[in-house]
């Protein structure tokens, strides 16, 4: 039944990644490709979507793609599967933290989990990165790089780094480029 398939999937999203929602971003993409609910190019639509509207991302996305697979009732699964492990386990650091929190141990793991975040989400970072801008289905090398998108996410990677800009200006900003690259040139 795809309401257990989408409450178990996000269950095990949520339940093993750590550092935020794109961390989750390659085990989506494992499942969600893998289980051929979608290709690549809507997933990262859902993933633009779901970072470009109010709220956690993880819930969003988990609720677009419940949605799009099983409608309202597959999105309340997806998105009570993908919270549910975080809900669970806030409650139990809430309870027992202070036990545990100088324990040598618990450091070191924690220690060794903040590279593998980074790690996580550098590798979202450039999977994203290539389904949108490089298409190898092309023959001419002009053609296999998405050129005005890259132009995009340069400009925006400079600007940023220079001055820090809230993300909702860099959404503004990109689609108003989108559309003046994409849609008027």
């Amino acid at each position: 039944m795809i309401y257990v398939q989408l409450f178990i999937t996000f269950f095990q999203i949520g339940l093993f990644t750590f550092g935020g929602g794109y961390a989750m971003i390659p085990m989506i993409t494992e499942h969600v490709i893998g289980k051929q609910w979608m290709d690549m190019q809507s997933l990262i639509d859902f993933i633009a979507i779901s970072e470009s509207t109010p709220g956690p991302f993880a819930v969003n996305i988990a609720t677009f793609i419940g949605k799009s697979q099983a409608g309202i009732i597959g999105a309340f699964f997806a998105t009570l599967g993908v919270v549910l492990p975080s809900f669970i386990i806030i409650l139990f650091i809430a309870k027992y933290f202070g036990n545990f929190s100088n324990n040598k141990y618990v450091k070191a793991a924690l220690n060794g989990i903040r590279p593998a975040v980074i790690g996580l989400i550098a590798a979202a970072a450039l999977s994203v990165a290539s389904s949108t801008l490089l298409d190898f289905t092309q023959k001419n090398i002009t053609e296999i790089i998405n050129w005005k998108g890259l132009i995009i996410a340069l400009l925006l990677i400079v600007v940023n780094l220079k001055k820090k800009l809230h993300p909702i200006m860099i959404i503004t900003v990109s689609a108003i480029l989108g559309i003046i690259l994409f849609g008027i040139i």
